[in-house]
């Protein structure tokens, strides 16, 4: 049995989905963090726990072909990102066999209908948007950058590579003005000091910068020096707010802002839509690769123009917006308050008049919509990364769409979910993975659902009433077969199917009923063990 600082040899065979190498040793599986698919590699053991264990790479014996050097010198320490040591075709692969793993091993499908991976245009630069904590280093001056993974310990930063290099000129300058002016720096335990994060957001189109300060307090020593100096070191500047968090809480953003300078909101253009973007603001952080998911999901919404789209989670409107000039109406629903307050917004600064916002919990405000008697054409979900309530996917179901598309950060609640989709009459017709963030070990994923022979079910709905029993055939309702069947053979039958095996028995079952009005329509055919079951009720009821 291994133990801790166990030294062995192994090959690395797979990857887990936080982006550590997987090998064994005793029949052990070992997750050892900077390792690819291909190494052959010493590796120390650091951490035995009952099933699994933890190793370090002590020495790398035979690199895998993937492998190629690393472009950021504190990747490892810093734990953001998890795959600069492999070349980018390789870390596409491993995103697509994660979401694939999940589909197969959590939801049980086979044959996935699986489309190529969404890659990025580039690795780098490509975030929006950065939150750098503060702290005080052991010889008592400012350090700023990232947490160390799976800790508070700060990893003292003076450039990242998948943030734009104006936010590190920004950095530097507020770096030098700490210096100048003194001012503290805030001590999580002891709940004193003032600055406690860099926030910094910009505009990939617009080129627009916002740099906010988060504070423990409403005033700053030298704001006057501050704005020059960042004016200087960043030209593109427009706005500069103070953010007021004086709570005991590792939420970055206080809810008070007070501008110190500009405007303080930046703008940027997504899907040929204009979003005025605050700092409490959600706006995706790799607007390019938003934009190829939301063409994607586009594309799976098949949209007309003569549709009903419902957009469950739709933050501050941005998939449903994007979607709005091709459906008939858009209805989108959101918990957050201020969310929803924003795609209100959204939707009017771009002259969006078919859209309404609801303000509720995704299974409540599909509720609301199923009583009051909406029933969408097509939903999209994009719920977090739990994924959707089991009550949420029941009332979709009920509200029988054609499609459904569900956009996902978390393979492993996606496939959970599709699960309990299919089991309420929904087919799997495409699957594509999309790499929102490269380098790091998330991967989203679009997925197209489509109801299972929705036009045949609803025909034999309304053509119930026409029925043209013979006194024979009268000696039993449907509903009294269906009740028969369930008890005595533990099965649900349909009413098209009694009807299928009820012709087969030469009774009439009117002339009209269940016929449908296309001529090359599919119809599902009763499975023999169903009509066996219906077989034996018409005998119980003699009438065959």
């Amino acid at each position: 049995m291994i133990k801790k600082n166990d030294l062995f040899e192994a090959e690395i065979t797979a990857m887990t989905a936080e982006g550590s190498g997987i090998c064994r040793a005793d029949g052990m599986a070992v997750f050892v963090p900077g390792t690819a698919v291909g190494d052959r590699c010493v590796v120390r053991v650091v951490k035995v726990l009952k099933k699994y264990a933890f190793g370090r790479l002590e020495e790398l014996l035979t690199p895998s072909p993937d492998r190629t050097t690393p472009d950021c010198s504190i990747a490892g320490p810093c734990g953001g990102c998890v795959y600069r040591h492999i070349t980018y075709e390789a870390e596409l692969k491993i995103k697509t066999q994660r979401v694939r793993d999940a589909l197969e091993r959590i939801g049980g499908f086979e044959n996935i209908p699986m489309e190529p991976i969404l890659g990025a245009p580039s690795r780098t630069r490509y975030r929006n948007k950065c939150q750098l904590p503060i702290g005080l280093s052991k010889n008592g001056e400012m350090q700023m950058g990232f947490y160390a993974v799976n800790s508070h310990r700060i990893i003292d930063t003076h450039t990242c590579l998948l943030q734009p290099e104006v936010f590190d000129r920004a950095a530097e300058a507020f770096r030098a003005w700490q210096k100048l002016s003194g001012e503290s720096i805030y001590d999580e335990a002891a709940h004193s000091g003032v600055l406690r994060h860099l926030y910094m957001r910009c505009g990939e189109k617009s080129g627009e910068v916002l740099v906010c300060i988060v504070a423990n307090g409403a005033k700053l020593h030298g704001e006057d020096l501050l704005v020059k100096m960042l004016r200087e070191a960043v030209p593109e500047i427009t706005g500069i707010v103070l953010n007021i968090n004086r709570e005991r809480t590792n939420v970055v953003l206080g809810r008070e802002l007070r501008t110190l300078w500009g405007k303080p909101t930046i703008r940027d253009t997504l899907c040929r839509l204009e979003f005025e973007i605050s700092p409490h603001a959600f706006y995706q952080v790799n607007r390019t690769q938003a934009e190829a998911l939301y063409n994607k999901a586009a594309e799976y919404a098949g949209l007309t123009g003569a549709e009903t789209l419902l957009d469950l989670y739709c933050g501050t409107g941005t998939i449903g917006l994007s979607m709005a000039s091709r459906a008939k109406k858009l209805i989108g629903a959101e918990i957050i308050p201020s969310a929803v307050e924003n795609a209100r917004k959204n939707a009017a600064h771009n002259h969006v008049t078919n859209a309404e916002f609801l303000c509720g919990d995704a299974k409540d405000a599909a509720h609301i919509l199923y009583e009051r008697g909406e029933r969408p054409d097509v939903i999209v979900i994009d719920p977090p990364r739990k994924g959707c309530d089991a009550a949420v996917i029941t009332t979709i179901a009920a509200m029988r769409p054609t499609r459904v598309v569900y956009v996902s950060c978390d393979p492993a609640t996606l496939a959970r979910d599709l699960k309990q989709f299919t089991a309420e009459d929904y087919n799997i017709e495409a699957v594509t993975p999309v790499d929102m963030f490269p380098g790091t070990a998330h991967v989203e994923t679009v997925v197209l659902l489509s109801k299972l022979n929705t036009k045949q079910h609803i025909e034999v709905e309304l053509n119930l009433d026409e029925l043209d029993l013979t006194s024979a055939e009268s000696k039993a309702t449907y509903d009294e077969i269906k009740a028969y069947v369930l008890e005595k053979h533990g099965l649900k039958v349909s009413s098209l199917y009694i009807s299928q095996v009820k012709r087969k028995c030469g009774l009439d079952v009117g002339q009209n009923y269940n016929l449908s009005k296309k001529e090359d329509a599919k119809v599902p055919q009763c499975p023999p063990e169903k009509e066996a079951a219906i077989m034996d009720a018409l005998k119980h009821f003699q009438m065959i």
